[in-house]
């Protein structure tokens, strides 16, 4: 069984930066892919960026490629989305999954969820 609890959302101006973490419990979190999905009011859950169990691979969607950065710290049971270069369409609730099966675009293919986690961005 795995938790997981995001915190970091905020209200920030377009181009501001926020880091978003996702703390996670259970013995074997390490081994796990995460990653980052976000939903907007009225939209489907969408994928951001994915990090394998060891850090080393990464993914991200077109939309956020080049402004956010995931990453891991496996010692402190973290998972991080570093989001610079803020845009107005960068708002929704985000959301952090853990242990896919399958392709790791999915949100159906994720066991473990947070609650998630609000960003807003003004303009």
């Amino acid at each position: 069984q795995v938790q997981l609890v995001e915190s970091g959302g905020g209200l920030v101006q377009a181009g501001d930066s926020l880091r978003l973490s996702c703390a996670a419990s259970g013995r074997t979190w390490s081994t796990y892919r995460m990653a980052w999905f976000r939903q907007a009011p009225g939209k489907e859950r969408e994928f951001i960026a994915t990090i394998s169990g060891s850090g080393g691979s990464t993914y991200y969607a077109d939309s956020v490629k080049g402004r956010f950065t995931i990453s891991r710290d496996n010692a402190k049971n973290t998972l991080y989305l570093q989001m610079n270069s803020l845009k107005p369409e960068d708002t929704a609730v985000y959301y952090c999954a853990a242990r896919n099966t399958g392709s790791y675009y999915f949100p159906t293919n994720y066991l473990y969820w947070g609650q998630g986690t609000q960003v807003t961005v003004s303009s």
